[in-house]
């Protein structure tokens, strides 16, 4: 087992790696820019090293900065959390070449999933279901017309070197394809430095569903169970759940054995996640790999009772999968709420800023994992993801409830968040039933444009919390004297009083 790991990232993901550091006795490093100094992953880690400016060119993707700490701090692995260089093939590469573990998948499976396209062909050779379209980037708009007249309209056009929506354009009829594959075109090269795109088959109202994979350097490979992620807003996952209302176990399995024939097909080890569209009658076909831990995790890890974080790091120290697939079980509901630091009332804009108070849920089925604390300043420089809360309950009903409960629980001051639009959701009889595609929540905006944010009773209690919590002020001592500790009378009694400063504070 390692004794020291270098975690390459910030926010709740650094922390929920130094936590799982700390639990099997493992010394944490972290690497912080200009405007994290004073962030939560740098106050849990047990060292902590200066990367660079704000910018993340320059201090969170600084390959050289980040592996010269290593060096410097002594940390045998590194964990790239997600997001940054967590697909980075050559980071990848880079560790191996300085004699640091990588705790990931290899440079070459990473390069090989990396590419739709290329991806799309080793699958096509492995016998794995894809949505119809082309195996490889186009090479001209006639390829793409006669490509286009074959499959059917609409298809669609997506970037191959990329993801989260970026070079992808839905073409309704022959007359648009011209234009959207220049779009496409250009948008790709921006985003990803490679302008190459593909075409496929556009699933009408389809689901995402994603299904979490493990694999050890021994050659065994595990699927954990999938998590619907079609609650997604401009192609970001806003909202994750496992099990998926549409799957049943004759799925689950099929699903599964499939996403262990992907990883097969890469030479896959450690976590990883494969991606797939589900049209209504529950045909799915294989869409992309992950190559990293998932931000939905947690929802897999209280499913399953397993500590992926934990299997990670195992598996990259030489460890053996430490079960076998017919000992994974798979035992009640949970969702994943993405809480942002955004404005919903102003098109979802970034809203930094100082946090004046932070009344964090808890309870029954509550986790929260979180990145952010009371009196910290939220940068503009990052993805603005704060924290996410996760529910947990014997079916899918409970934990909606338990959700819903701990929101109206949930207050941050100072700043915006979204904390409203999953009360909205979770209100839905629609989401309530199950019946969820890619488009739900466009749909759901787009009715509720104009209305209250929240539910009656949601943000008001939070205010009230706010209220009466938002600052304890000690009372001068009396002239009866003070206990030792400060605070307290001779008789052991509290000597705080509490003083509402709820004015100027802003709630999600």
């Amino acid at each position: 087992m390692f004794k020291k790991i270098l975690i390459a990232n910030r926010g709740e993901i650094a922390v929920r790696v130094i936590r799982a550091c700390r639990e099997l006795g493992i010394t944490s490093v972290a690497v912080y820019s200009d405007v994290d100094r004073a962030s939560l992953h740098v106050r849990k880690a047990d060292e902590a090293y200066y990367i660079g400016p704000a910018a993340a060119s320059e201090s969170y993707l600084n390959i050289a900065e980040i592996l010269d700490v290593a060096r410097r701090s002594g940390a045998e692995a590194i964990h790239p959390g997600y997001g940054f260089l967590s697909e980075n093939a050559k980071f990848a590469q880079a560790c191996v070449d300085s004699g640091i573990k990588f705790i990931g998948p290899t440079a070459a499976a990473m390069e090989m999933m990396g590419s739709k396209t290329r991806a799309r062909q080793r699958m096509e050779q492995a016998g794995v279901p894809f949505v119809p379209g082309t195996s490889r980037a186009l090479e001209s708009f006639d390829e793409a017309e006669q490509v286009a007249a074959r499959i059917g309209y609409p298809v669609m056009l997506k970037a191959a070197a990329g993801g989260g929506g970026k070079g992808m354009r839905l073409v309704g009829s022959p007359d648009d394809l011209e234009s959207a594959l220049e779009a496409a075109r250009s948008e790709a090269q921006r985003s990803f430095g490679d302008s190459e795109v593909y075409l496929e088959k556009y699933i009408v109202n389809p689901r995402h569903i994603e299904m979490q994979i493990l694999g050890d350097e021994q050659g065994n490979c595990v699927w954990l169970g999938e998590r619907e992620c079609s609650i997604q807003r401009r192609h970001q996952k806003v909202l994750e759940e496992s099990p998926s209302p549409l799957v049943d176990p004759d799925m689950r399995r099929r699903m599964g054995e499939i996403a262990v024939r992907v990883a097969r097909a890469a030479d896959y080890t450690n976590a990883g996640t494969v991606e797939f569209l589900s049209d209504q009658e529950k045909n799915f076909y294989f869409l992309e790999m992950n190559t990293r831990l998932q931000v939905e995790h947690p929802v897999t890890e209280l499913i399953t009772g397993l500590d992926l974080v934990h299997l990670q790091i195992r598996i990259a120290s030489g460890e053996k999968l430490p079960f076998t697939q017919e000992q994974v079980q798979i035992r009640g509901h949970a969702m994943e709420c993405r809480i942002y630091a955004e404005d919903p009332d102003n098109h979802y804009f970034p809203s930094p800023g100082k946090i004046t108070l932070l009344l964090a849920p808890s309870g029954p089925g509550i986790r929260h994992d979180s990145g952010i604390y009371e009196g910290w300043t939220v940068p503009i420089d990052y993805d603005p993801l704060l924290a996410k809360l996760i529910g947990y309950g014997t079916d899918r009903k409970q934990t909606i409830g338990r959700l819903l409960r701990a929101l109206n629980e949930y207050f941050v001051g100072g700043i915006k968040t979204n904390l409203s639009l999953f009360r909205r959701i979770l209100n839905d009889p629609d989401f309530q039933a199950g019946n969820l595609d890619t488009g739900y929540l466009d749909r759901l905006l787009a009715l509720s444009a104009g209305t209250a944010s929240a539910p009656a009773g949601g943000s008001e209690i939070a205010a009230v919390a706010a209220g009466l919590f938002a600052v304890l002020e000690p009372i001068a001592p009396s002239s009866h004297g003070t206990s030792s500790h400060g605070g307290g009378d001779r008789n052991g009694t509290s000597s705080w009083k509490r003083t509402a400063r709820a004015e100027g504070l802003r709630s999600g």
